[in-house]
């Protein structure tokens, strides 16, 4: 396992354009297991999620999104799969909703020795009340 740093970029789109925007920098983990690369971080205040652990499953083909924490409701997952549609259940403070998940493109991009960038872009609806366009983009710094 080797400490590494990332910076976190997000998106909500309307159209083709960014109605909200995130970036941040933080310090993570990176491993490899079962021919997966692994990387973990600690969320923030400025990412509105405090002392929730996100590790995400890179393999060539999708990106498993894992959060566990007390802002994830103890344990949360997203699934990306370019062209395949995921569907959960969502804790949010006013009970439990549907979440289903189309993945628009997936890239990843890392290097063998895990430096690099990796990319979804996806629609989200929530209960069939919030519908909307975003990207995560994760560039691992040396």
């Amino acid at each position: 396992m080797k400490d590494i740093m990332l910076k976190i970029t997000g998106k909500q789109l309307v159209g083709e354009e960014a109605e909200e925007k995130m970036e941040f920098i933080t310090e993570g983990k990176l491993f490899e297991r079962g021919g997966a690369k692994y990387l973990m971080y600690e969320e923030s205040e400025f990412s509105g999620m405090p002392g929730c652990k996100t590790t995400l499953k890179l393999t060539d083909t999708s990106i498993r999104l894992k959060r566990i924490g007390e802002h994830a409701d103890f344990g949360h997952e997203m699934v990306f799969e370019k062209g395949k549609r995921y569907n959960s259940r969502y804790k949010t403070p006013y009970g439990e909703m549907d979440l289903e998940i189309l993945t628009n493109d997936v890239v990843n991009n890392l290097s063998e020795e895990g430096f690099g960038t990796i990319g979804i872009d996806y629609h989200v609806s929530l209960g069939g009340m919030a519908e909307g366009r975003n990207q995560l983009s994760i560039e691992v710094l040396q």
